[in-house]
Formats: C-alpha cells, structure tokens, sequence
C-alpha cells in the first residue's frame, strides 16, 4: 500500500509533515482530510494493523470535537458508532493522519517520522 497522508492545507504540524516526506524523497497520496476523510474501512485497518486505541484517532484539541461534547459522549458510544462520527467529519481526525497498511504516525514529530518512514 502506498502512504496515504490525510492533511488540512491550514496545518502546520500538516505542512511540515509533508514537507519532510517530500524533502526525504518518500512518496505519498495526499488526501485533503475534509474533502477526503478517511472511510470506515481504512480506520477499520488502522485498528486491526496497529492495534491502536481508536480514541487516539480523534482530534481532541479541535473545536469540532469540543463543539459536538465528545469527552463526555465518545465512552458511551460503541465502537461502530465511533467510527461512524469519526469518519462524519474529517476535522474530528488527529492530523497529519499517515499509514502504510503497516505503519502509523498522527501528527508530526521530526524523530518518529525519521524511525518509521526513513526505513521503508
């Protein structure tokens, strides 16, 4: 699979990310991630592949997120319904938002992204 790189053109922790890919000759698609969010399915695999919490997926710092109370609504939804709300609104997405089929990184930190996209 490709790295898929889900961004918002306003973001600098976006910008920089891609910039850092690109300056590293790593090729990736681009997904604006609120015209182009991520599917159910794609944060399906992200689940399965990394085992990563899917509360860690949401943008927890966005005014979408405060907007919509999801602090308080997110523990006493299912996991279906998580996805669901997720996947409604891709500024509901932790960004930069990076994967392989193997390989995460949400938000850019220059040492992770040099550990795990310099070695594939």
């Amino acid at each position: 699979m490709t790295i898929q790189f889900f961004g918002y053109p306003k973001c600098s922790s976006c910008n920089k990310a891609s910039k850092w890919l690109k300056d590293n000759d790593i090729d990736f698609t681009y997904h604006h991630i609120v015209e182009e969010p991520p599917t159910k399915e794609l944060v399906k695999e992200i689940i399965e592949k990394t085992d990563i919490e899917l509360k860690k997926l949401f943008n927890t710092s966005g005014t979408k997120y405060r907007e919509l109370q999801l602090k308080e609504k997110l523990p006493k939804m299912t996991e279906a319904e998580q996805i669901e709300t997720l996947v409604s609104d891709g500024m509901l997405v932790k960004r930069p938002l990076v994967f392989d089929g193997k390989h995460l990184t949400l938000g850019f930190k220059e040492e992770e992204f040099e550990q795990i996209w310099s070695n594939n």
